[in-house]
């Protein structure tokens, strides 16, 4: 039955801004998520997000052999849960460079310029310390200082100073540039994720109807049109219908997925694979980006990291001191302070810092041994593009992921001079007088350009914004219109990270949460023509 006016496939970070939005303005709203809900206390409690990856509430996407990181396969896990990356991230609040929107409208998506995103930020964000002319403090989103500074990330901060960074108390201020703690969406010590926050303003509203644990695995149509999605639920393959549109959220890797068994994509990967071509549309899958860092370690001179806090004695402590308190290092992002570097004299950062008190590895591979803090620089505008594509027509298979990390050379270089100012970093007084020695790479100063790329090729890996793949213009290559239409077809959007043009600089919650905000605008917008 039609009971709906819109569906949501996807109930992440934009999905459950656009979903709020639609219900707002008295829209009937099916939200599908095919994980389960956000309902797991490691979700919420923010020092303990790590323990949901490799969970059921992630999606544990993986490349191929990548060829420039010595074949190595790079895992990229996204949030599988109501909230999706917003509930499994380390929550840091940026919005990306003023530049990066003024670069998306130069490429044919007029209305995505700064002066276009800053206002539909400032209605998202309810700052609880900044205001002015670049910042919401009424907003939905809930966004705060941390109430905890480890010793090791303080220690940062000032050895990024005595290093010639400026500092900074607003990275998405006028200037990105410095070093200093990030702002988190959290509120009063607890996770703000977009189902925490938006989708909870609506939860009880009988106009939406929510449902976790559902696949998608295709678009109905009539005709041209879309009307509807065909879903696993359980072991039943059910059919739901809508008046008016679908809009996929389901991510970068999952979005172009459903299009592509949809018949929605080229035409000649869709003949080969086996699916009937609906829409020879072949920017879909194309243009995938993502940001890589490569971790820089030290070890401590002392047993100050957070190694061991999360077992024993002192993990009890700390969980006692949240539920009475809400305070302590629990309340901590882990990720607290950071910094954003213009390494090569472009005239903008172009290098981002996530600052981690302890060693740490990745998903494949353990980390080193002992007390420590990791040092990651990412590189933020990476030229190198890669593809999804499908492995098959079975809509349960993995897909086909070609990350491409690495490909143009700007983004070696780029990484190898983020690996070279952490390394700065790490010898100025703040931390000199904490660490001991550097790890995994000679502490000296004979070390060969040769050797830095090859250790960036050994130890880089994602930081989990994929983004791009249903770009938005209007070149051959665009999946989306400006308004964030599926170019060719009736009653579909698409509205999450996928439809960048150009990944962000910085991390992508924020600007996904933007989009949903965004998508739900150009609905109402039409329906008010």
């Amino acid at each position: 039955m039609h009971n709906h006016d819109y569906i949501v496939v996807g109930g992440g970070s934009a999905g459950c801004a656009l979903v709020a939005r639609l219900v707002e303005a008295g829209k009937r709203v099916l939200l599908l998520e095919a994980g389960p809900a956000d309902n797991h206390p490691y979700i919420h409690i923010p020092a303990t997000f790590i323990r949901v990856h490799g969970s059921e509430r992630t999606w544990m996407y993986k490349t191929e052999a990548e060829p420039h990181l010595n074949g190595r396969q790079v895992y990229i896990p996204q949030g599988r849960t109501l909230g999706g990356g917003s509930s499994v991230n380390a929550m840091i609040y940026i919005r990306g460079q003023h530049q990066d929107y003024e670069e998306w409208k130069s490429l044919g998506c007029e209305g995505w310029g700064w002066e276009d995103v800053l206002p539909v930020f400032r209605r998202s964000e309810g700052n609880a310390r900044l205001g002015g002319t670049l910042h919401g403090q009424e907003g939905p989103l809930k966004v705060s200082d941390a109430r905890h500074h480890h010793l090791l990330s303080s220690a940062f901060v000032k050895a990024a100073v005595e290093a010639g960074v400026p500092p900074s108390d607003d990275f998405n201020g006028a200037d990105q540039t410095g070093a200093g703690f990030y702002q988190t969406t959290t509120h009063d010590g607890r996770r703000a994720s977009s189902a925490a926050t938006y989708l909870r303003s609506v939860r009880h509203n009988p106009l939406l109807t929510l449902l976790t644990n559902v696949h998608v695995t295709r678009l109905l149509y009539e005709g041209s049109a879309v009307v509807g999605v065909e879903a696993r639920v359980g072991n039943a393959l059910l059919r739901f219908h809508c008046e008016s549109e679908v809009i996929l959220s389901a991510g970068a890797v999952a979005s172009p997925r459903i299009l592509m068994l949809s018949g929605i994509g080229p035409a000649e990967h869709l003949r080969q694979v086996g699916v009937d071509v609906r829409h020879d549309l072949p920017g879909v899958g194309q243009n995938f980006q993502d940001h890589l860092s490569a971790s820089v370690y030290a070890q401590t001179r002392e047993p100050v990291s957070l190694l061991g806090h999360d077992k024993g004695l002192r993990a009890i402590t700390h969980g006692l001191q949240y539920l009475a308190q809400r305070k302590g290092l629990l309340t901590s992002n882990v990720v607290e302070s950071g910094a954003f570097v213009d390494t090569q004299g472009s005239g903008r950062p172009d290098v981002q810092y996530h600052v981690v008190p302890s060693l740490v590895g990745d998903v494949d591979r353990l980390p080193p041994a002992g007390h420590g803090i990791s040092i990651n620089p990412c590189a933020l505008r990476p030229k190198s593009r890669g593809s999804v594509q499908l492995r098959s027509a079975d809509p349960f298979a993995d897909a086909l992921l070609n990350a491409n990390y690495l490909s143009d050379p700007q983004d070696l270089k780029t990484m190898v001079a983020g690996v070279k100012l952490a390394r700065k970093i790490l010898r100025a007084p703040s931390l000199a007088k904490l660490v001991s020695g550097m790890l995994l790479l000679p502490d000296n100063d004979d070390i060969s350009e040769k050797d830095y790329e090859q250790y960036v090729r050994k130890v880089a890996k994602t930081v989990y914004h994929p983004a791009g793949t249903c770009k938005m213009g209007t070149d051959e290559l665009a999946v989306v219109t400006p308004d964030l239409r599926v170019r060719g077809i009736q009653g579909l959007r698409v509205a999450d990270a996928s439809i960048m043009p150009t990944i962000v600089s910085g991390n992508t919650n924020a600007p996904s949460i933007m989009i949903g905000e965004r998508c739900a605008d150009f609905i109402l917008e039409a329906k008010r023509a």
